[in-house]
């Protein structure tokens, strides 16, 4: 072990084996805690789960510090899964910010000590208006723990900081509480993934909620030819419509395939391919999926055939064509 000076403080410059096992005692420590969390949970849980869902109002969560950015985790979890919620920073809501509360709010107060001053401002406010107060706390003799209608215990025996200051187990048992009710509320509220995707139109989320195989094909060509057309025909099909295949139809329906690999393959074992027709080099029968399949339905299809076109049909009736670059540029895969 080396000790530098760097910025007037020392460093000290571990070996590689001991920032290792620093990272693994970390971990351990705090997936203890969250074993241990667990037990502490009873009735009052379900009961805190129960008073939410039977509100007419929002989740207001409240913190200060390190509790306050896991509060707004928690915020933006409710909200994404069906349960309105919003944060309001403890130091704020006692300067003004707590006129954001309406009457059937219900108010969680997320707090290691329970006791900070601003804490202890608020509390009594959130009681006074008729709020039900929820405490999230780490020490259950505190004046949180004493002043709330439920308390959730999220008592730690230790912080992985080797000084035992700096917020790191107690901010992820909290973390796992507000995760806790989240599923529970999911749950009770049978909320979908549907329902989920109202939430979630953006980026690739939404893709996978949303988007259609008939919306990506859109933006594509749909060459086709009939079975009985002569192949240079094929070939001009093909090239025209940048697929780098072409459907072959009988009647509206779909009959065949011809991807550039089968052209290739026949001009390997054929220098006069004049006389040959789309239904003598087509692949019979091939696969096809429905316009409005998902698509990221369509990437698990590609994936099991090992296929990189995709017909698509409305019903019987070609409905377009996706080639697998359309799903990698889509971020699908």
């Amino acid at each position: 072990m080396q000790k530098y000076i760097f910025n007037l403080q020392y460093i000290i410059l571990l070996n590689s084996t001991d920032i290792l096992q620093i990272g693994i005692d970390t971990i351990q420590l705090e997936s203890t805690t969250l074993n241990n969390l667990s037990s502490k949970l009873d009735k009052t849980f379900a009961n805190v789960v129960k008073n939410i869902l039977k509100s007419e109002g929002r989740v207001v969560i409240t913190g200060i510090g390190k509790s306050a950015i896991i509060g707004q985790k928690i915020v933006a979890t409710f909200n994404s899964t069906g349960t309105p919620a919003l944060f309001m920073h403890a130091a704020d809501a006692i300067h003004g910010d707590l006129g954001m509360m309406q009457k059937d709010d219900v108010v969680i107060c997320i707090s290691k000590s329970g006791n900070s001053p601003e804490i202890k401002a608020l509390a009594p406010l959130i009681i006074k208006g008729g709020n039900t107060l929820i405490g999230i706390v780490g020490n259950m003799t505190s004046y949180l723990a004493e002043h709330s209608n439920f308390v959730l215990d999220t008592t730690v025996e230790v912080e992985a900081c080797p000084n035992n200051l700096a917020p790191t187990t107690s901010t992820t048992a909290q973390m796992a509480m507000g995760d806790a009710l989240a599923v529970a509320l999911i749950k009770c509220r049978d909320f979908k993934s549907d329902d989920f995707a109202k939430y979630h139109p953006g980026g690739a989320l939404g893709k996978k909620l949303y988007l259609t195989l008939a919306d990506i094909a859109k933006e594509n060509a749909t060459p086709y030819v009939s079975k009985d057309v002569k192949l240079p025909e094929c070939i001009l099909a093909m090239t025209k419509g940048r697929m780098g295949a072409v459907v072959v139809i009988e009647e509206d329906r779909i009959v065949g395939l011809i991807t550039d690999g089968d052209l290739r393959r026949m001009l390997n074992n054929h220098t006069e391919i004049g006389h040959f027709t789309a239904k003598d080099i087509m692949t019979a029968d091939p696969l096809t999926l429905q316009s409005d399949t998902l698509a990221v339905d369509g990437v698990d299809f590609v994936k099991k055939n090992k296929i990189n076109h995709i017909i698509l049909r409305k019903e019987a009736k070609l409905a377009g064509i996706i080639h697998i670059q359309d799903l990698i540029r889509e971020g699908l895969i």
